[in-house]
């Protein structure tokens, strides 16, 4: 028997639907993040639709020909347990079929389902969250004896956070990282020395809790904890409220770090990869720009 699902692009007149519920299932989306990616890539994100009824949705997005993540991915819950999961899911895989690596942040009790579609655990995604009142008396030195200025929003030189960027991630993704950093919801530092080069940057942005709104910090790269620490700081002043942060547990120090400064754990996820692991080492990545799109 045919199914009934259609799977259709996501259109711009989906992106609030679909953003809330993303907020409704605890995601935390960010203002703006939906039209983000499906500006990264405008063929990877889907809705299902039974009649003129949307059920679904997922993200299968390609950043190049080397890598792709699965993200966004839920069934409202009137609709669960009809097999529209699936048929969302295997659309999705199959626009990534032939990259040689994706991956994609995997609820503890989804572990199984993946990895019987080939997926293989690689580490820990721990949400971080803490109530700020965003007054922070601070009265850090950010040269930190490097020579290094704090800069904010256009001032930042783009080359350098990508070229930055570009060394610390999977995958180079300079379309995603230059619509990321440029969106005006929420702010940019980056830490950069006399001659350009960068040491480390971080965005806020404002997201949607499932009561309320709060702050989500995401990329987080820095050289040092030291450095971390600094912007972490200063993208938290300014900026009252919730505010989390998803760090990978493939950084060591980022635990300690968050401890520190008065984050608690509130969730944790796996990164899972099919096909050839990434090996760069994630000992400068505090936190991930997002786990929808990792």
């Amino acid at each position: 028997m045919a199914s009934l699902l259609k799977i259709r692009p996501l259109q711009r007149n989906d992106i609030a639907m679909v953003t809330q519920w993303a907020r409704a299932e605890g995601f935390a989306p960010g203002v703006g993040d939906v039209s983000i990616y499906r500006h990264t890539d405008r063929q990877g994100l889907w809705v299902g639709w039974l009649g003129n009824q949307p059920v679904g949705c997922i993200a299968g997005v390609r950043y190049n020909a080397a890598y792709g993540f699965i993200g966004l991915f839920l069934v409202i819950p009137e609709h669960r347990g009809h097999g529209y999961g699936v048929e969302l899911w295997e659309h999705a895989l199959e626009h990534l079929v032939d990259l040689p690596c994706v991956g994609l942040e995997a609820a503890y009790d989804r572990i199984d389902d993946y990895a019987g579609w080939g997926f293989a655990i690689s580490s820990p995604t721990t949400r971080w969250q803490r109530i700020c009142d965003g007054n922070l008396n601070d009265d850090d030195d950010y040269s930190n004896g490097e020579g290094l200025q704090l800069l904010e929003g256009d001032s930042i030189p783009a080359m350098a956070v990508q070229s930055y960027d570009a060394i610390r991630e999977p995958s180079p993704r300079p379309h995603f990282l230059s619509d990321w950093l440029q969106h005006p919801a929420g702010n940019v530092l980056a830490l950069v020395d006399g001659n350009d080069c960068c040491h480390g940057f971080g965005r806020i942005r404002p997201c949607l809790l499932r009561d309320g709104e709060g702050w989500r910090i995401g990329p987080l790269l820095a050289d040092s904890p030291q450095l971390a620490e600094l912007l972490l700081k200063r993208l938290i002043q300014r900026h009252p409220g919730v505010v989390i942060l998803d760090a990978p547990g493939g950084n060591s120090s980022a635990e300690p770090l968050l401890k520190r400064l008065g984050f608690s754990a509130v969730s944790q996820t796996l990164r899972m990869y099919r096909g050839e692991q990434p090996s760069i080492p994630l000992d400068e990545v505090y936190g991930l720009a997002c786990l929808e799109l990792g």
